[in-house]
């Protein structure tokens, strides 16, 4: 595997990376990532990870850019090991640096599309208009899937959004499951005290990248609504961005700086647990995101989601167990954020809900798919070189 970003970067590229590979273990696999070295350094079990050299973005300084040759200069090392094939994750230097990464070594390369570039670029490149950044995202994508064997998609909104981009290499929906062992109980009151949180506060919960794409402004907005109603509303924001800053002053602008508590990354572990459970609903209304990996971790610790069902969304929500559906719509946001504090019976039903229905997201169960599509493309591989060898090709 290579990827553009890893831990100790969190965002939901690291997360499904790690998930796959620790899965993928357990059914006996072995896997090696190759990922940027950061300045901070890594603070996570190291095994099976390389680090090579990266640059510094200036556009985005949690992030680094893997320099091609100090990956290409690991085609000797890997050749020794009998690797079936690469998987890269991410489209940009990893992307160039993995497919010329698998033509030395004459293996098939897969790629999982984890991010709606089309609803992306524009937030990083806001001088450029909006036509402009759409047709590259989209160029780009078609230009890079022909140099792939297979690709990988979490949802099937993804999907269809690729297929009207005109991608035509072999596609698979394998979205990224959720290990119910990773999880112990979360402790939404020891959380609450150490942050000073009132026990009886009406608190919302939103957990993520503090990114311009995870649309937290209309959040914000809900909360100034939701306040008419219960003016102690509280929003907790766990986590760190771009945007982090003009979010802030957007909650002063709303009169709401008060209901809005903006805190840190939390490792994932007991603190996360805890910030989730700290909540009488978690919160989501990104529309660029390909699966909402956040939405089965709520769920998966009892916290009812209130929730837009946009791309890749739409998959986690459609069976509308352990949550509230609601349209993009401040109105009808905030009237479903107000029904849920309302009516403590129905938090407590869909709280049992979510927690049966991320039984259905298995990490075990999507592993298998992925190792089963693994080896689908490795024998297509397998097929055309004994094809071309039989015809001399």
């Amino acid at each position: 595997m290579i990827s553009d970003v890893y831990f100790p970067r969190v965002n939901g590229v690291s997360t499904s990376i790690a998930t796959f590979r620790q899965s993928l273990q357990r059914l006996g696999h072995t896997t090696t990532l190759i990922a940027p070295r950061y300045p901070q350094g890594e603070s996570r079990d190291e095994t099976g990870v390389i680090r090579v050299d990266a640059r510094y973005l200036f556009m985005d300084p949690e992030d680094r850019l893997m320099k091609v040759p100090a990956v290409l200069a690991l085609s000797e090392q890997l050749a020794q090991q009998a690797f079936d094939l690469v998987h890269i994750h991410t489209p940009f230097a990893a992307h160039y640096a993995g497919i010329r990464l698998a033509r030395n070594l004459r293996l098939p390369v897969v790629e999982t599309y984890h991010t709606y570039f089309e609803e992306y670029f524009h937030h990083y490149m806001p001088l450029l208009p909006g036509w402009l950044t759409r047709y590259s995202a989209r160029w780009l994508t078609r230009h890079q899937g022909r140099q792939l064997d297979a690709l990988v998609v979490p949802s099937t909104a993804m999907l269809s959004i690729l297929n009207g981009y005109g991608v035509e290499v072999q596609t698979e929906v394998i979205p990224t499951g959720i290990d119910l062992d990773d999880f112990t109980p979360g402790d939404g009151t020891a959380f609450r005290q150490r942050h000073g949180i009132d026990p009886q506060r009406p608190t919302l919960v939103h957990i993520g990248r503090v990114a311009h794409e995870k649309n937290i402004g209309f959040l914000l907005e809900v909360v100034a609504r939701v306040k008419r109603r219960f003016p102690d509303i509280l929003l907790i924001v766990a986590g760190e961005g771009p945007a982090r800053r003009s979010l802030q002053r957007r909650a002063v602008e709303l009169g709401i700086e008060g209901n809005c508590l903006f805190l840190g990354y939390f490792r994932r572990g007991q603190d996360l647990w805890d910030c989730y459970s700290s909540g009488d609903a978690f919160v989501f209304a990104s529309n660029t995101e390909t699966q909402g990996l956040v939405l089965l971790e709520a769920m998966a610790l009892g916290t009812p989601v209130i929730s837009t069902a946009v791309l890749g969304t739409r998959d986690i929500l459609s069976a509308q167990q352990g949550c509230m559906i609601a349209e993009v719509d401040v109105e009808d946001f905030s009237s479903k954020v107000v029904r849920l504090l309302q009516q403590p019976d129905l938090r407590q039903r869909l709280s049992a809900q979510a927690r049966d229905y991320v039984h259905d997201w298995s990490t075990l169960t999507m592993s298998r798919r992925m190792a089963d599509f693994y080896q689908r493309v490795v024998q297509q591989q397998d097929g055309e070189l004994a094809v071309s060898r039989a015809t001399g090709r």
